[in-house]
């Protein structure tokens, strides 16, 4: 698939997976382009866990509390370490995004889906559970889950502002 393609086709998926094994080949691709992604001076603060073990699966699922999580072949999960990292800020969440917006188009080009869970981490120590879960040390944060699988429905992406309406060319409002 074309890159282009790839953005065009990526959207959050929330129904239902087929019940088909992701191949591990896979799960290592889409989380090497993780890897790959950016950070703030290569601080490289996001690390992942990648869960294809049925049973954590519906643990997590549990604890998330998500229908579609419990169809998911695999997750993976986007841990980040706050640090100082330039001057005394820390670009932990902005490095995490980045991380995570590769693994979205990695998911969609090979063929699978996925929607991009972080909210729901926030609430009711969902995030310090699931860290506790997977034995994510206590100075790591669980910041961002993504299920993984082979979509029952087609993925639609949702609809989008016209061009004009979140473009200006050299000043604000300039069209």
């Amino acid at each position: 698939m074309e890159f282009f393609d790839v953005i065009a086709k990526r959207g959050s998926y929330r129904d239902s997976f087929i019940p088909q094994t992701i191949p591990h080949e896979d799960l290592l691709k889409i989380v090497e382009t993780g890897i790959r992604a950016p950070s703030g001076c290569n601080a490289q603060t996001t690390s992942f866990v990648i869960v294809d073990d049925p049973k954590l699966i519906r643990q997590i699922a549990d604890l998330m509390n998500k229908p579609l999580c419990r169809t998911a072949s695999a997750m993976i999960v986007c841990v980040t370490e706050v640090r100082d990292v330039f001057q005394g800020m820390e670009f932990c969440r902005e490095d995490c995004a980045a991380a995570t917006e590769n693994l979205l188009l990695a998911i969609t080009a090979l063929g699978y889906a996925s929607v991009w869970l972080q909210g729901i981490l926030r609430l009711n120590d969902v995030a310090k559970k699931i860290g506790q879960l997977l034995n994510i040390p206590a100075n790591r944060n669980v910041e961002v889950i993504l299920p993984i699988g082979i979509p029952e429905k087609a993925v639609q992406q949702n609809s989008r502002l016209p061009f004009e309406k979140r473009v200006s060319f050299n000043q604000w409002g300039n069209q």
